[in-house]
């Protein structure tokens, strides 16, 4: 079931968060994540999160971070990939937001290719003032 983040959450997102960035972002040295984690903790449960949870043994798989009609980020779990969670939690915030933005790193090929068999269409390229990486900025409207 798709919800609404809990405080009781924050744990289990922010493991998704670390582990989804070093895994899906080889290109990026780690450490770079391992800095960020303090502030994105203190971040996220401010911004507008929902849930993925298996409904069969109450684990958190995944999650979507928004600020108003931009997509911050998807996060599933390492063992949950694959199985159509991250399409539920996209399909979920359409079906909230009518249009959505995001950005997502050019080297990250997976990523790229899961937005656009989505719908998304890139609408510019830029860089990355933090980490040097080209990234394309994508939208999707109803």
């Amino acid at each position: 079931m798709i919800r609404k983040f809990h405080p009781s959450d924050l744990e289990d997102v922010m493991d998704l968060w670390l582990h989804g960035n070093t895994a899906a972002h080889d290109f990026i040295p780690e450490e770079y994540w391992q800095q960020h984690f303090l502030q994105v903790k203190e971040m996220l449960p401010k911004a507008e999160l929902y849930v993925y949870e298996d409904d069969n043994t109450g684990t958190r798989d995944g999650f979507v971070g928004l600020s108003d009609h931009y997509i911050a980020g998807i996060f599933v779990k390492e063992n949950a990939r694959s199985q159509g969670i991250g399409k539920r939690l996209l399909n979920y915030v359409k079906s909230i937001k009518g249009n959505l933005t995001l950005k997502v790193y050019v080297r990250n090929q997976r990523a790229v290719k899961f937005y656009q068999r989505e719908g998304f269409l890139v609408q510019s390229q830029d860089m990355d003032e933090d980490t040097g990486e080209q990234e394309y900025i994508m939208a999707w409207q109803n």
